[in-house]
């Protein structure tokens, strides 16, 4: 028994550590952008070692990739997004309608995540390549894969207009709930993220639903 306890405190640690350097990694990539922050000040402000990230990560830009990943789900569970309470809970709607207000209300803090660190990918792919590689171009883009899932879906429900394809709407939803367009009416334009959601639900809901 103490050695299962001794290998589930260690196991524990583990993972506080690596939420600690994956915390660091975002405040300093965001400070600073990603070229100029280093592993040393990444350990330093996380309070590790340097060779703890290395051992963790292998180097910078898997700590990235890890950091995107991580944002984006809102923790460290493997599970992929359309496994999420969140999505399954929209995917199970009555409605058409419901189905919108629920996917459009469970993207609102996905995006609120990403939105700090979305300059920080795009100047990092942008400028290193092996870093670009890591979301490859001719690759599905997964959250297109995500909205095509849900309008597969959505568009066979009570209330879908019947004349919109589940690949028209997956467009619709594509390019409406963009992290570009987000920050484009939150930080730019100075909208609260309820107003966004507000404005995407109304703005997408005669598009796609009777």
């Amino acid at each position: 028994m103490s050695a299962v306890k001794g290998t589930n405190k260690r196991a524990l640690k583990a993972q506080e550590t690596r939420r600690r350097i994956l915390a660091a990694a975002g405040e300093l990539f965001v400070e600073q952008g990603y070229g100029a922050t280093n592993l040393q000040e990444i350990a330093a402000r996380a309070g590790v070692a340097v060779q703890t990230i290395y051992f963790t990560f292998t180097n910078k830009r898997t700590l990235l990739k890890e950091l995107v990943d991580v944002t984006i789900a809102g923790d460290d569970e493997p599970v992929a997004t359309m496994e999420r309470e969140w999505f399954r809970t929209a995917m199970a709607a009555a409605t058409a309608q419901k189905h919108l207000r629920a996917h459009i209300a469970g993207t609102r803090p996905v995006l609120e995540r990403i939105a700090p660190i979305h300059k920080v990918i795009e100047t990092a792919a942008a400028t290193d390549p092996e870093v670009a590689a890591m979301w490859p171009a001719d690759q599905p883009d997964p959250r297109y894969t995500v909205q095509l899932h849900t309008a597969t879906v959505m568009m066979t429900k009570p209330g879908a207009r019947r004349d919109v394809s589940p690949e028209e709407a997956a467009d619709l939803l594509y390019g409406l709930l963009s992290t570009e367009l987000f920050l484009l009416l939150v930080r730019n334009r100075g909208w609260t993220a309820q107003h966004w959601e507000d404005w995407a639900y109304t703005t997408l809901l005669p598009q796609l639903c009777d």
